[in-house]
């Protein structure tokens, strides 16, 4: 299981991660407080915070979705 914590400033930023998550065949979730959301839904996503620190646990390794989600990576 992979992890990293991102934030999202804008509904774009939103719609392109989701995009990315979309385009994998493994599960992807965001976790945040004790909600657990599929990251392949953009409603669900949407229904976060902005601005917020978001964890996202996927099953494995993929180059693609990792570029694509280290623009949004905070430490």
């Amino acid at each position: 299981m992979c992890e990293k914590t991102v934030c999202f400033q804008h509904i774009d930023e939103i719609k392109e991660f989701v995009n990315a998550a979309c385009r994998c065949s493994f599960d992807i979730d965001i976790v945040h407080d004790r909600m657990t959301i599929d990251a392949k839904s953009i409603l669900g996503v949407l229904s976060l915070e902005y601005n917020k620190k978001l964890c996202v646990r996927y099953e494995q390794p993929d180059d693609a979705f990792e570029s694509v989600l280290g623009k949004f990576a905070v430490a």
